[in-house]
């Protein structure tokens, strides 16, 4: 079973806000006292926060999905209600916080260091805070939105001083436990070591902590063995110390050819680490020590008195040590001491990260209408913070809650831009990306007429300057007279031939001769 996690994909979910009141006080001799439907209460948020006592995100690789408390309704007698609690979920020092995309968010480092994975969702308000003079008793109420969902991957990169390196079995562990109170795993075959393991040494006044970084091969910074899955845990490292074994089984191997591979996988490692991260001093520019380890051995001491000779052309300190005997160890936890301490003071000084306030654009469209098609025909699609805000705030089974929506929406010049990119009336609008959106058949609201005359001061009545000619006068006369002289002709004819009757007859006599 694992013990040691430091990679898991986390599904995050801030609480729902709580959803507003609809509701009518009633009192003796008043049974209509207004709205008193109160808010409801926003979401709980998902935090990061580094915890000292965390050292694996073993607990969410067994808990992947984790959702903060919602937000309680808003009741009626103004009871508002009750915000979810914020759910914080500990993590190491040195994790980092990315998308699934690769863009990192946080660099999570120093106790009580915190981010906000999700936020929660704000609380619908009730009728008594939608109250207003022209609508004076609300019989609906807003929804609370839901909290933010996200999916994050958070990476573990080891925060220590000094990184033990070497390939398998060069005694790394062996090591760590010998300079410090860690107790790794050891045994005689390769790769026993699978996780990092992290060790407090105390040599007089140093006190620093080492890394036991598991065994590197050839191709590791391809990915090949363990490969990147742990490389990732030196890149904060100050010193880098390159454990040799000087008393390899293999016939193939000797130190030096072994601190060239190494060498040469962290060089193939560093140039895609220095590219990310140029605030950092480069990987392979930092101290770094050759330890001869195995030297207890009659083989390992004669290969060390061997390769020794070459390896100080390289001008880096070189220590032969025994884990089993402690030959050594002392002077390599000064030596590792010093280069920490020089490596602590050449940092630069840390400051707090200045506060950023980046207020919204003056001239910023609070929203945009696209055509776009839905269904396979064509629709309007409105995309816009407060436009889907504001759908999921409405409750579609109260009409009037609906046409507080189109209030809304028509005051934030929705219809206006509807109009100006071709939309008639019953055309298709989505509110909203995705399939998530709100469809609806458009019906513009009827105006009053007064829009259409222009600004205030102007008529445009008025701007027309235009004159009908003397000419033109005289012929729509005589087309009005034409006109009058036929249809009385047309009268006259219908008379004589019977249709009309003679008021001056009267018909009843003439019926009864």
């Amino acid at each position: 079973m694992a013990t040691f996690v430091d990679r898991v994909v986390l599904h995050v979910s801030g609480g729902d806000g709580g959803n507003g009141c609809a509701s009518i006080r009633r009192e003796k001799f008043k049974p209509l006292a207004g709205p008193d439907g109160a808010n409801g209460g926003r979401g709980g948020d998902v935090i990061l926060e580094v915890d000292p006592s965390v050292t694996t995100l073993l607990a969410y690789h067994h808990a992947p999905h984790q959702r903060a408390e919602s937000g309680g309704f808003g009741k009626g007698d103004m009871r508002g209600g009750g915000n979810g609690q914020d759910l914080v979920l500990g993590v190491p020092e040195g994790t980092v916080v990315a998308t699934k995309d690769g863009q990192v968010l946080a660099d999570l480092v120093g106790a009580g260091t915190r981010f906000v994975a999700a936020r929660g969702g704000t609380g619908g308000l009730g009728n008594a805070a939608l109250a207003s003079r022209a609508r004076k008793a609300p019989g609906f109420a807003l929804l609370g939105e839901p909290g933010e969902e996200r999916s994050l991957v958070l990476e573990l990169k080891s925060v220590a001083d000094v990184a033990l390196v070497g390939f398998p079995s060069a005694g790394k562990s062996s090591l760590i436990a010998a300079m410090s109170a860690a107790r790794p795993k050891i045994a005689d075959y390769p790769f026993t070591t699978l996780t990092p393991n992290l060790g407090v040494v105390e040599a007089g006044q140093y006190r620093y902590t080492v890394a036991d970084v598991p065994g590197l091969i050839p191709g590791a910074s391809e990915g090949k063995g363990l490969g990147l899955d742990f490389l990732r845990h030196i890149e904060r490292c100050h010193v880098i110390a390159h454990v040799l074994d000087a008393a390899a089984l293999e016939s193939d191997r000797d130190p030096i050819t072994d601190l060239e591979i190494i060498e040469g996988e962290l060089a193939a490692y560093a140039g895609r680490l220095d590219a990310e991260d140029s605030e950092r001093t480069p990987l392979m520019e930092r101290p770094q020590v050759i330890v001869l380890n195995k030297t207890d051995l009659p083989d390992g001491q004669d290969m060390a008195d061997l390769v020794r000779e070459r390896l100080s052309e390289r001008d880096v300190p070189i220590l032969e040590v025994s884990a089993v005997s402690h030959k050594g160890l002392r002077e390599l936890e000064y030596l590792l001491g010093s280069l920490v301490e020089e490596a602590r003071a050449a940092l630069p000084e840390s400051t707090a990260a200045p506060l950023v306030l980046t207020p919204a654009a003056v001239d910023e469209t609070p929203f945009t209408v696209v055509k776009d098609q839905y269904d396979g025909a064509v629709a309007y699609r409105i995309v816009g913070s407060k436009p889907e805000r504001w759908v999921r705030q409405t409750d579609f089974a109260n009409d009037e809650a609906v046409g507080y929506l189109a209030d809304r929406l028509a005051r934030l010049g929705v219809e206006e831009k509807l109009y100006a990119v071709g939309a008639v009336a019953g055309d298709t609008v989505v509110i909203g990306p995705g399939d998530d959106a709100v469809v609806f058949d458009w019906e513009p609201t009827l105006m009053g007429g007064a829009e259409h005359l222009g600004a205030r001061g102007t008529d445009a009545r008025l701007e027309d300057h235009s004159r009908p000619t003397r000419e033109a006068k005289r012929a729509e006369q005589k087309a009005r007279t034409a006109s009058r002289m036929d249809r009385l002709a047309t009268m006259e004819d219908e008379r004589r031939s019977g249709h009309w009757a003679d008021p001056a007859v009267d018909d009843t006599e003439a019926g009864e001769r």
